[in-house]
């Protein structure tokens, strides 16, 4: 640099000292700073609680949606056809080798009745059916055992029953003793229930079902065989896709007589969720950050009009606009980062502590915290640009001068 008319060099000051410079304005007036920072500190934190309660109400909505079975679909024959459209014995393992698919299972319609002892009128069903289950059908429909234990290969052989949450309060089965299992009538065999299901919302049918062993269905009750429904769960993205093509792997030569359900309405809410919080996210961030701003610009303009003898006296020893700038722009920026460190920090706790009283899974974004301290430093360089030029501007006599 050129040397000033008297031969002196201008001073250039180190990051070190601009750092030194900009915290001095702080720590001179802590209280102020503290207020300051306090301000944009709600707002950062008030970033991170809008989009970590949201995010994590969304998870566990997610969760719920997708205990549901939104990845659910299930194929059967088109009805009332003559002769009747018949699926392959090993519908379920064809399944499975569709690529997206993660599990199928299959049940079949005995066409047996059930009753609770042999008192009963043989023709009162009480609206139940009796299916024959594939292994994994529970998995697959996303299924809970409520009392006793599941079919498993310990039972499929054996005279053993499952009831649905409705076919259980039909038959009048409020619990599972296992020392004294309850026995149901099933054609002219009695089976021994083992097990409850909790209702299963999207499968209603196999609410109102009694599950038996395939191997117990064909060796017991003449059962053919033949699955009457296939279900499977397939990855949410891949679900139209194996949709499409899943008549024609059960049925190559007529996939036509083979109907497929449509994705679930739950699937739909799920992605309409996920669209609507991602808006309501980036309203209420931009709102947080507005707020946090203006904050930090008021503190800073206010801070230069009641330091104008100190700006006039630093400029009278020597120190030019740029480093007054430099000076306020650097208190402006330290006091976001330091209130947005902070905030951030509060939101994270507020954010865990009311989702695990609500139990819900904690959810923090990334970009949340990330994005809202280095939106801070944004803001801070934003609000202290005016500022630092309004100080820069004055001249030594003017701010010395000043009342």
């Amino acid at each position: 640099m050129s040397a000033s008319p008297g031969g002196i060099r201008p001073n250039r000051l180190a990051p070190s000292d601009v750092l030194r410079l900009g915290l001095l304005g702080l720590t001179t007036r802590r209280m102020r700073a503290v207020l300051s920072a306090l301000g944009i500190s709600i707002g950062i934190a008030t970033l991170v609680v809008v989009v970590g309660i949201p995010a994590s109400s969304q998870r566990d909505l997610m969760n719920q949606l997708s205990a549901l079975g939104t990845n659910m679909l299930r194929a059967e024959p088109v009805p009332d056809q003559e002769p009747p459209v018949l699926l392959p014995e090993d519908a379920a393992a064809m399944t499975t080798r569709i690529g997206p698919v993660q599990t199928a299972s299959a049940v079949a319609n005995t066409h047996t009745t059930v009753r609770r002892n042999d008192l009963m009128d043989r023709y009162d069903t009480s609206g139940l059916t009796v299916l024959a289950s594939r292994p994994g059908l529970l998995e697959t429909v996303n299924g809970r055992i409520h009392r006793g234990r599941a079919l498993d290969a310990g039972t499929v052989g054996l005279p053993t029953a499952v009831l649905g949450h409705v076919a259980a309060s039909r038959l009048g089965f409020a619990t599972v003793d296992p020392r004294q299992p309850p026995q149901v009538l099933i054609g002219e065999r009695w089976f021994t229930v083992i097990g409850i299901l909790d209702p299963l919302p999207l499968s209603p049918d196999l609410d109102r079902s009694v599950l038996v062993g395939w191997d117990a269905a064909k060796a017991m009750l003449g059962f053919d065989g033949h699955p009457t429904v296939v279900y499977l769960r397939a990855r949410e993205d891949a679900l139209e896709d194996v949709r499409a093509v899943l008549p024609a792997t059960l049925n190559p030569q007529l996939p036509g007589l083979v109907q497929v359900s449509r994705p679930s309405d739950a699937l739909a809410a799920k992605r309409a969720t996920e669209s609507s919080f991602s808006g309501l996210f980036l309203g209420l961030a931009a709102v947080a950050l507005l707020v946090g701003g203006i904050g930090v610009a008021n503190t800073m303009v206010i801070s230069v009009l009641e330091r104008r003898r100190e700006i006039g006296l630093r400029r009278a020893l020597g120190a030019n606009r740029g480093q007054i700038r430099v000076q306020f722009l650097t208190e402006s920026v330290l006091l976001s980062a330091l209130g947005g460190g902070a905030g951030a920090i509060l939101g994270v706790l507020a954010t865990v502590g009311y989702a695990s009283y609500q139990g819900w899974p904690p959810t923090i974004p990334l970009i949340a915290v990330v994005g809202g301290v280095g939106g801070a430093l944004v803001v801070g360089v934003i609000a202290g640009v005016y500022p630092s030029i309004r100080a820069a501007r004055q001249t030594p006599t003017e701010a010395l001068s000043a009342p």
